[in-house]
Formats: C-alpha cells, structure tokens, sequence
C-alpha cells in the first residue's frame, strides 16, 4: 500500500532520517554565534589579507611603515622630552625605554580608532550577505596586532645596539601581549557599539585618545607619579600594560604587580562588557548602519 503521507517523531530517529533538525533552545544562540565565526574562518582570512593588501599597496615601503612609525616617533620623543626637557628614563637610553612603550600604546589606539568604525568600513558586505559581525571588529584587531608583532620584532636589536643585556623577563611580553589585544578588542566593541548609536563617538575618539598619550607613562615613568596617587593612577588600562613592558624590556626596572593585576582585570571586565553591548546592538544592526 501506497503512504501519501509520513509523520515522525523527535523522539525516534529512524523516523528522522537523514533531515537536519534545527532545536531551539534557550542559552542556544551564543553557541550557534561562536560555531558561525568558526564556520566563516575563510572570509575571516580573506577580509585580513585584503585590509593588509590595502593599507599598503602602492608604497614605496610596505609594511616597513609599521617599523618606521614608531621607530620616528621614539626618536622625536627622545630627543624633545630627553635632550631638551630632560625627563628622566629610569637610567635608560630615551630611544629604547620610549619605544618600549610605544609599542603596546599605537596598538592600543589604532586598535581603539579601527574597531570603533569597523561595522561603517564594512557597511557593504554587511548589507548584503550575512556573516557574524563579530568579525569586522576581529579582523581591525588582528591586522593591528600584525603591525605591532612586526614593531615588536625591532625592540631586541635596539636592545642590543643600546649594549643593554636581555633577560628571560623577554617572555613576559607574551602574556602583556594578550592582556593588551584583549583589553583593546574590548573597548573597541565597547565604541563600535556606541557608534552605531552615537554617530560623533568616531569623532570623539581621537581626543580621547590625545589625551591619553600623554596621561600614559610613555615618555615618562609612573614611578613620577606621587605614591599617594599611583592607584588612581593605575585604573588607566593601559598603565600596567606599559610598566610590564618595560620591566621585560630593562633589567634595572621595577615592576608595580598592582597595576599589571589592574590592567587584566580590566581587559577581562571590558571583553565581556563589550562582547554584551556588540551583540545587543547588533541586533538592530541593519535598521542603524
């Protein structure tokens, strides 16, 4: 006899065959969004492989830029506040004990000013296909930290060149790398977020950012700041962050543990914060961009 109709039950798989089931459940949705940005990992590759092939075709040095920016930057720095100003440097040579600190704070704020406006630089592809958009902050955050891995890279021959001894605190910079990637992706979902909302936050931003290059210890040591003050000094992030650094970088310096502690408290605090405030907002994300 001829069935002209089928029924099944979730309850049997034989009676499911080979369908795809989709269950709804509560607590399921992040989950399927954390599986979706593994499921989109080509278009992850691809989308940084052509921010890099942008942001340096057709100069005469490439990704030397990523070098010579902060390298020039130090040099300047050194030689207004150390010749001139004659701020000290903890008994360092200015060049390297800047650079130093100038590398974990260019990353932090190209980091900051990409993410913040990653959604609008994407506002193309977004309207016309889906993707999880958590990987348009992604993508700004890791071609930030290739640059800064490349700026990285010159700070042991300035060492050397500077005669100043390297130690195994050299391997601290990994784990002060990844409390500054997260710290920044946090915070730059954190403004992506409000720039969906609040339009002028990219114009803001910049000032911000001013600011804090020079309320950050870059061309100066936290050790200046009144011992009194040094807590509240701290709960600028990126404070810790730059004393760490320079505490791997230097034999002779002296490290606050309570900033650093700070510093990954505050990265950990900002993730999840902005990862909540990105996914609330990109809810409405097609009816804002």
């Amino acid at each position: 006899m001829n069935q002209t109709a089928s029924s099944y039950s979730a309850d049997n798989p034989e009676d499911l065959g080979h369908r795809e089931v989709t269950i709804i459940e509560a607590g399921r949705v992040n989950r399927d969004y954390f599986r979706d940005l593994w499921r989109y990992r080509e278009l992850f590759y691809i989308l940084i492989w052509r921010d890099l092939s942008v942001r340096y075709k057709q100069m005469v040095f490439g990704l030397g830029w990523t070098i010579f920016r902060p390298l020039l930057t130090a040099l300047v720095f050194a030689l207004v506040f150390g010749k001139l100003v004659k701020i000290p440097s903890g008994g360092m040579p200015h060049a390297p004990y800047i650079y130093a600190a100038l590398v974990p704070w260019l990353f932090f704020a190209t980091t900051l000013s990409d993410v913040s406006v990653s959604l609008q630089s994407h506002a193309g592809l977004i309207s016309k296909v889906y993707f999880p958009r958590l990987l348009a902050p992604l993508v700004a955050t890791i071609v930030a930290l290739i640059d800064m891995l490349i700026a990285l890279a010159l700070l042991v021959p300035m060492l050397w060149v500077f005669n100043i001894e390297l130690s195994w605190r050299l391997s601290a910079l990994v784990p002060l790398t990844l409390i500054t990637v997260v710290l920044s992706l946090g915070l730059g979902l954190c403004f992506a977020a409000m720039n969906l909302k609040y339009r002028d936050t990219s114009l803001i931003l910049p000032y911000v950012l001013q600011f804090g290059l020079y309320l950050s210890p870059i061309v100066f040591s936290s050790d200046l700041v009144p011992f009194p003050w040094r807590l509240l000094y701290s709960l600028n992030p990126i404070v810790g962050v730059i004393e760490g650094y320079r505490w791997a970088a230097f034999p002779n310096q002296e490290v606050h543990p309570s900033a650093i502690a700070i510093s990954a408290m505050m990265s950990v605090l900002f993730i999840l914060t902005g990862f909540r405030y990105f996914r609330r907002m990109e809810r409405n994300l097609a009816d804002v961009i």
